[in-house]
């Protein structure tokens, strides 16, 4: 007796092809190209032009939603409203989801969570990066509660992955209300400028509550957040530029907190000087100059990427190469509020160096830094607690680190600012650094106070009092004296010297106190 067809005399292989060419079209042919002529790519796109080309394996191409209210359960699409899977980025592999917004406008749905929250377990169980190309209306309302639900389930694992794996999230479309907080746990978001907006509430009931006139551009485009709010780190022209700072961006950073960053071939070279370098620093303590020229002249050559460029650029953060090697990289930047520390440039500057240190990143500060922004402002927004997360990541962090001042470091700034004293490794300072608890005329003023009021001509014994107490603490000398400072290099030694200095700590180990977690400053 012949076995009955479950197919209906239909051939399985030709099921399997439509299907298949029928998950491919997403939401129908008129919908991307509507999706077209908003500039957009589809989510197949994205992926096809992340991932090296042929590696892409689809997971879930056939998941469908099971709601059967208001309607939807005559509208079923395969793969639902996102792409999931996995392929290579350089030979490495790597875990995407790419939010379909030709489905239901991409809105999460209980089985478009599922499909993530798979594809989540699987990143941790192997230890790789997972990336999400975010392009959805939101939670999908027809599903209620369940969708609600699904959202929590990826913000935990997001959580439990935090450190663990790299998160990345682009931002390529809608992305409000609860489909902002997977993005904010993750490492790394980027924006695309005028295609992409975040936000919690919208435009409308914004307008509603504090009757407030706002676009969704304005309230959360990728301007808002590269540059007010700092929640976007990177802010993209376009999505192809998008997609290339993210393969970018993943050859600085390991596939997993237990392994270390692709190492780059490097050629020593006879001679490591920099010349240029003895005359980027002015003479004078007070006249600007660009921390990046510093930076460009002592890493390997094009291998800067500036990290949150457009906010707080009163700090400069980003990662970079030495002899191949990843490193991240801090850096007070003098010709924006003369490199002081505020709210903002804390907050920048602790977020990255413990993303550093939990993916076994070497840290190189670049210290020039007057001390903290003075101000109401500045006091009543807390900056107090704020300077304390710097302070606080520094101290935790048991990556290498080298610390190189290059002109001020002022008050409780110099501490901050990887120190001798919370944990560096290697301190070096130049010939013309300034190591003190304030500038020279403050000091006098404080410290002199009596003897220039009873003075004959106080501005002249105030300019002598000066001129004493630059003697005696405008140089590196008196901190290496003590051993703050483990040597006092001319600039054009900077990059000689860190070459040698990485590579000592090649192999540092150092561990915490046994904990559960700390307490940070938040």
């Amino acid at each position: 007796m012949s076995q009955q067809n479950p197919y209906n005399g239909q051939n399985p292989n030709e099921i399997l092809d439509r299907k298949n060419a029928e998950a491919m079209l997403g939401g129908g042919q008129n919908r991307i190209d509507a999706q077209h002529k908003r500039g957009k790519l589809t989510a197949r796109e994205r992926i096809e032009l992340l991932l090296d080309e042929g590696s892409f394996e689809e997971i879930g191409r056939f998941v469908m939603h099971r709601t059967k209210d208001f309607g939807l359960d005559k509208q079923h699409y395969l793969g639902d409203s996102v792409v999931t899977g996995y392929g290579t980025v350089s030979g490495r592999l790597i875990y995407v989801f790419s939010q379909d917004f030709t489905v239901f406008g991409g809105s999460l749905s209980e089985a478009h969570a599922e499909k993530v929250c798979k594809l989540m377990d699987l990143a941790m169980k192997n230890g790789a990066p997972i990336i999400g190309l975010n392009d959805s209306g939101g939670a999908r309302i027809q599903e209620g509660v369940v969708s609600l639900a699904g959202y929590a389930d990826i913000f935990y694992r997001n959580t439990r992955a935090s450190g663990v794996i790299p998160q990345l999230s682009a931002i390529m479309g809608p992305c409000a209300g609860g489909a902002v907080y997977s993005p904010a746990i993750t490492d790394f978001i980027m924006m695309v400028e005028n295609t992409s907006y975040m936000f919690v509430t919208g435009p409308n009931v914004v307008k509603t509550v504090t009757h407030e006139e706002v676009t969704s551009e304005e309230l959360g485009g990728a301007s808002a957040h590269s540059t007010k709010s700092g929640v976007a780190h990177f802010s993209c022209a376009n999505e192809v530029q998008c997609i290339e700072d993210l393969k970018k961006l993943l050859s600085y950073i390991p596939q997993n907190c237990e392994e270390i960053a692709p190492v780059y071939p490097y050629e020593a070279k006879d001679d490591e000087l920099r010349p240029a370098l003895n005359t980027i620093v002015p003479d004078g303590a007070n006249k600007p100059y660009d921390m990046r020229e510093v930076i460009e002249a002592t890493i390997d050559e094009d291998s800067f990427l500036e990290v949150h460029k457009n906010y707080a650029e009163n700090i400069l953060v980003g990662f970079g190469r030495i002899g191949g090697r990843s490193i991240g990289i801090v850096g007070n930047q003098p010709s924006n509020l003369a490199g002081c520390l505020n709210i903002d440039a804390s907050k920048k500057a602790a977020r990255f160096v413990r993303f550093c240190d939990a993916f076994n990143i070497p840290l190189l500060v670049l210290v020039d830094v007057p001390g903290f922004l003075p101000g109401t402002d500045q006091e009543w927004n807390g900056v107090i607690n704020d300077g304390a997360k710097l302070l606080y990541a520094f101290s935790e962090a048991t990556v290498p680190r080298i610390t190189v001042i290059t002109r001020k470091a002022y008050g409780g700034a110099y501490d901050v600012m990887n120190s001798k004293h919370i944990g560096a490794d290697m301190n070096f300072a130049y010939p013309n650094a300034e190591i003190a608890v304030m500038g020279a005329k403050g000091a006098a003023e404080i410290i002199f106070k009596n003897e220039i009021k009873a003075s004959e001509n106080p501005a002249e014994k105030l300019k002598e009092k000066e001129d004493e107490y630059n003697e005696k603490f405008a140089n590196p000398y008196r901190a290496a004296h003590r051993g703050y400072i483990d040597e006092v290099i001319l600039p054009e030694q900077t990059r000689q010297k860190l070459l040698r200095a990485f590579k000592m700590l090649e192999n540092k180990v150092d561990s915490l106190p046994r904990k559960k977690h700390g307490n940070l400053p938040l």
